[in-house]
């Protein structure tokens, strides 16, 4: 793998760290899926792993903001939140809509005992971090 910039804050883990057990996994399971993708992806130079709003949240140099969380009022899901003026959930329902459960367009729903089809969900978080490259093209350069 080629060298990737990342600069972690701390205060995320603390967060994460917060949750109960079983969902602490889950969101470590999906930044591993982030750092792998992002480590993947030639485009992205940069990757800054921080809190906003509160949430974990990854920025590259290219891409729009993707954050992931889980709230108490939901306890049996987790999600991965992206910026809700992009074309992002909206691709996404287009290319996996049997893949994936969508909240509106700004989020992708897990339910805490689902197996993640991890390969499209990769090519998801890809079409993120590298946003602002193929926001032009009709399927985000997804397959």
């Amino acid at each position: 793998m080629r060298t990737l910039l990342t600069n972690v804050d701390p205060k995320v883990h603390t967060v994460i760290d917060a949750y109960p057990e079983l969902v602490q996994e889950k969101l470590k399971n999906l930044q591993d899926l982030v750092l792998e993708t992002a480590h993947e992806t030639p485009e992205v130079t940069t990757l800054e792993i921080t809190l906003k709003w509160g949430e974990p949240s990854f920025v590259t140099n290219v891409g729009s903001t993707l954050r992931m969380d889980w709230k108490e009022k939901t306890p049996d899901q987790y999600a991965l939140y992206f910026q809700c003026t992009s074309r992002l959930v909206d691709t996404f329902r287009l290319v996996f809509d049997e893949k994936f459960k969508f909240e509106g367009s700004r989020a992708m729903i897990f339910h805490l005992d689902q197996k993640i089809p991890e390969t499209a969900l990769k090519e998801c978080i890809k079409a993120c971090l590298r946003y602002h490259k193929v926001k032009h093209l009709e399927t985000l350069g997804i397959l």
